[in-house]
């Protein structure tokens, strides 16, 4: 559309540039004419005194009129219009403007057979693209930072190439991701699931008296509990990863997450004889869905809870400028260097993880906490610090 609106302006250009250039000619010829008609009636005027100029006019406009006469004058009249056809100057602008017309339909007719060249050439790039494309290769560059129509369609093409190698990239890793993840899930459920098993063997033998049986019924429970805890965290991340969860968001009062987070650990708490001091502050308020905050939190605060023994583990908040700044540490036997980077991946434990972990907890609070347009920090010396912001903006 915008080539073809370039061919009609410039045709425009060059009709209007005739139009002006014969008016041109036109208004000078008659110039012409009318000084030489001038001469003519000042002599006759001089050798007939009583006759007026309007007289002399309608003598020369006269059908009847002897051209011969006036050409001795270098007049040449015609009955239409007074343009001298034989004079030498007309001949000269008439060459010119031919000329003229001829140079810029010739420009014209270059500019169109260009543009339509480079127009076959560019569609044969992009048929070569798409193949390439086709076959799997996202590696040709035709970003075009020109502006016709043409170069806009190569840059949505080039901007969709890009999303289909991110896609193409990102598949690649999510079927590797998943293949670890069910080779982990395989691991996880094939150790409880060995162990009971093995003790249901024995729960039914004979040969074991009732308190071993009792005893190896409250191991297979803790293992099926166990169990459960994976797959319903398993499903949680799983509806975090597809985006199917129900996420309803409103402003809630930080100290009730942390209240409510602190109630769901107060027995593993007194199991491990760690001390909460929770210093609150009832003026944050933070925008999040409050059941699944209280999951997050409650992850963390049970990850630095299990990692003490007879310590404290400290919570606190304050509302800064930009962000909600929450701090919860502990005084345990930390995280190695090398473990820090890795403790949000899913199944993995560190050197210090209790025998327990599953290793997805973190990974499900950071899901959360990242929705709710968080990050979170660690650090671990003398203890491990969780530093977690919610920004504002």
């Amino acid at each position: 559309m915008k080539n073809n609106l370039k061919y009609i302006i410039l045709f425009l250009i060059s009709v209007i540039l005739f139009i002006v250039l014969n008016k041109y000619q036109y208004n000078t010829y008659k110039v012409n004419f009318n000084n030489k008609l001038n001469v003519v009636i000042e002599k006759v005027i001089e050798k007939n005194p009583n006759i007026t100029k309007e007289e002399i006019l309608e003598i020369i406009e006269h059908n009847d009129i002897k051209e011969d006469i006036l050409k001795e004058y270098g007049i040449y009249t015609d009955i239409d219009s007074y343009i001298l056809v034989n004079d030498t100057s007309y001949k000269k602008f008439l060459i010119m403007d031919l000329i003229l017309f001829l140079i810029l339909f010739l420009v014209f007719f270059l500019v169109v057979f260009k543009d339509k060249i480079v127009y076959k050439k560019n569609i044969r790039k992009l048929t070569k693209y798409f193949n390439s494309i086709n076959l799997g290769n996202y590696d040709i560059d035709i970003n075009d930072n020109k502006e016709n129509e043409l170069s806009i369609l190569k840059n949505e093409i080039y901007k969709t190439t890009i999303m289909l190698k991110e896609q193409a990239s990102n598949s690649q890793k999510d079927k590797y991701a998943l293949k670890e993840s069910l080779e982990d899930i395989s691991h996880q459920l094939k150790t409880p699931l060995t162990a009971i098993t093995i003790m249901l063997d024995n729960v039914t033998s004979d040969n074991i008296d009732n308190k071993v049986k009792m005893r190896f019924l409250s191991d297979i429970k803790k293992e099926v509990s166990n169990i459960n805890f994976l797959v319903q965290n398993l499903l949680k991340l799983s509806r975090f990863d597809v985006n199917a969860i129900t996420y309803n968001i409103s402003l809630n009062k930080l100290e009730d997450i942390i209240c409510e987070s602190l109630n769901n650990l107060s027995s593993l708490s007194d199991l491990k004889n760690v001390k909460i001091k929770h210093i609150k502050n009832g003026s944050v308020m933070l925008k999040c869905d409050y059941k699944w905050e209280v999951e997050a939190i409650t992850n963390i605060i049970k990850n630095c809870i299990e990692h003490t023994e007879n310590g404290t583990v400290k919570i606190s908040y304050n509302d800064c400028k930009t962000y909600i700044k929450l701090v919860i540490e502990d005084n345990g036997v930390g995280i190695n260097k090398e473990d820090i980077a890795h403790i949000f991946e899913r199944f993995y434990k560190g050197a210090n993880s209790s025998k327990d972990s599953v290793g997805i907890g973190l990974s499900l609070s950071l899901s959360i906490i990242e929705k709710d347009n968080g990050k979170i920090d660690v650090e671990s010396k003398n203890g491990t610090t969780f530093t977690i912001r919610y920004y504002k903006y």
